[in-house]
């Protein structure tokens, strides 16, 4: 979960009304389906392309993800209260969380450099990560004046800019694939999505006076640093236990391995980052926060409710990606991707621990225990490593999707344990209700398996499950 980033406010303080809100969410949301889409088709190409350049890409935004967290340093959220409060000294707020993120970023990259070379990389991969690295880490930059926009209410400028950018970055990656360009030029795409991006909002935020970055007290540097530490490292925690197996995996098994598991792992986390990003810390979030402090008795019963809904979410999510998993793979990614057939059935034990464990992460922010949780993130880090550490080298290709779920399980027994100490966040008569039904899906699909057809024999292991949330659904109307 990554607390920080999706909470910006949707609207201009000054400009309220429900619909003002849906129309600037529309503006955010329609740029985010042009950049979905065009991403898809790219990294698609690029897999059925060439498996190896493919992994290398993965590996190199894998770390750029990481730099990105460290110089972001969970600055935005600050920034949005200081922007909103101080509208005399918006210049000030705007120059020193932009001096903060500069400083991160150069130690971000720093400490980039000095892990590839003590990863000893290939010359033309150690160019290729610091290219991908870098130009996703300088959103870090960019990120920080669509803040400021967002304050103003400009989601419809914020938008058009970062269509604009994914139009140019994925147009000119398709374009250089195509061409045969290597992959040192291909990798060039993301720096051009970034630096268009950084280009557009400096230039509308600098032609606003009272938004024009001003150097700031030192004094209030560290103050606003201090804003966003807990939950800055939260993301680099899970950002890093998210990504490192895949650095592993690379030493180990090198870039065709870490190709097959990035096509399977970008199928299952994007169905939990969709769930995570849109449903929870969007929707949810905001209302357990207020109800944690007007009407505290109503977050237990809310939050019991949403638990049994995403576990049943996360039986027929399962179900489908363990059953189709050589369908999907196949007519996505091509037949070159045999080993990520058998590493997505493993992995699709993380999308109920996500499920869960973001369900109940928004629930300890909400209830102020960022610190608590902030460990709980550690935790799972430390067990991160030490596994990739020493059951990797024996079984890379395996041990890179064990680690995945034994973090992210380990990491949601604790956050829904203490959830379910707390609140009771997991009711037992639906739990026991989920149970019955799986067991009776299950025992439905071995009897037709083999005698009927296979998608009948998959619809009957789905039926149970999918009646008892027609009857959740029809006992709430």
């Amino acid at each position: 979960m990554a607390p920080v980033q999706n909470l910006m406010p949707l609207a201009s303080p000054n400009q309220p009304g429900h619909h003002r809100i849906l129309q600037k969410f529309a503006y955010l949301l329609s740029a985010r389906w042009v950049r979905d889409a065009l991403q898809g088709v790219f990294f698609i190409y690029l897999a059925r392309h060439s498996t190896t350049t493919y992994g290398e890409f993965m590996l190199a935004l894998g770390l750029g993800s990481i730099l990105l967290l460290v110089s972001e340093f969970g600055l935005n959220l600050p920034l949005v209260t200081l922007l909103s409060r101080q509208d005399r000294e918006a210049g000030v707020a705007l120059g020193q969380v932009t001096l903060l993120k500069g400083l991160l970023l150069t130690l971000a990259i720093l400490g980039a450099v000095v892990f590839i070379e003590w990863q000893d990389y290939a010359p033309a991969l150690r160019r290729v990560m610091l290219l991908l690295a870098i130009a996703v880490a300088l959103e870090a930059m960019s990120n920080t004046f669509f803040v400021a926009l967002q304050v103003q209410g400009r989601q419809d400028l914020q938008g058009k800019i970062k269509a604009l950018a994914a139009a140019l970055g994925f147009g000119y990656g398709l374009t250089a694939l195509i061409l045969g360009a290597a992959p040192l030029a291909v990798a060039a795409f993301k720096l051009i999505e970034t630096l268009v991006n950084l280009a557009g909002g400096l230039w509308l935020i600098l032609s606003q006076p009272q938004y024009r970055p001003q150097w700031p007290p030192v004094r209030r540097l560290w103050r606003t640093l201090r804003l966003g530490a807990v939950f800055a490292l939260i993301d680099v925690a899970a950002s890093i236990y998210n990504k490192a197996n895949l650095f592993f995996l690379q030493r180990y098994a090198g870039a065709e391995a870490v190709a097959q598991y990035s096509v399977t792992w970008g199928l299952v986390e994007s169905i939990s980052t969709l769930v995570s990003s849109l449903l929870l810390q969007s929707i949810l979030y905001p209302l357990f926060v207020r109800l944690w402090q007007t009407d505290r008795e109503q977050v237990p019963r809310l939050a019991q409710n949403t638990a049994r809904w995403l576990m049943a979410a996360a039986l027929v999510v399962m179900f489908v990606l363990f059953s189709e998993s050589d369908r999907l793979i196949g007519l996505i990614f091509g037949p070159r991707y045999h080993e990520a057939v058998w590493l997505q059935k493993v992995l699709v034990l993380t999308v109920a621990f996500a499920f869960l464990h973001n369900l109940a992460a928004s629930l300890m922010i909400s209830m102020g225990l960022p610190r608590l949780l902030l460990f709980f993130y550690l935790a799972g880090l430390v067990i991160n490593l030490l596994w990739c550490s020493l059951v990797m080298p024996l079984s890379p290709l395996l041990g890179s999707a064990l680690a995945m779920v034994i973090t992210k399980g380990a990491v949601a027994a604790l956050t829904v344990g203490f959830c379910q100490w707390r609140l009771g966040l997991i009711p037992k008569k639906p739990l026991l209700h989920l149970v019955i039904a799986a067991l009776a899906g299950l025992l439905l699909y071995l009897a037709a398996d083999g005698r009927l057809p296979r998608e009948l024999a998959e619809a009957l292991a789905l039926a149970p499950t999918l009646a008892l949330s027609f009857h959740w659904w029809r006992s709430e109307k």
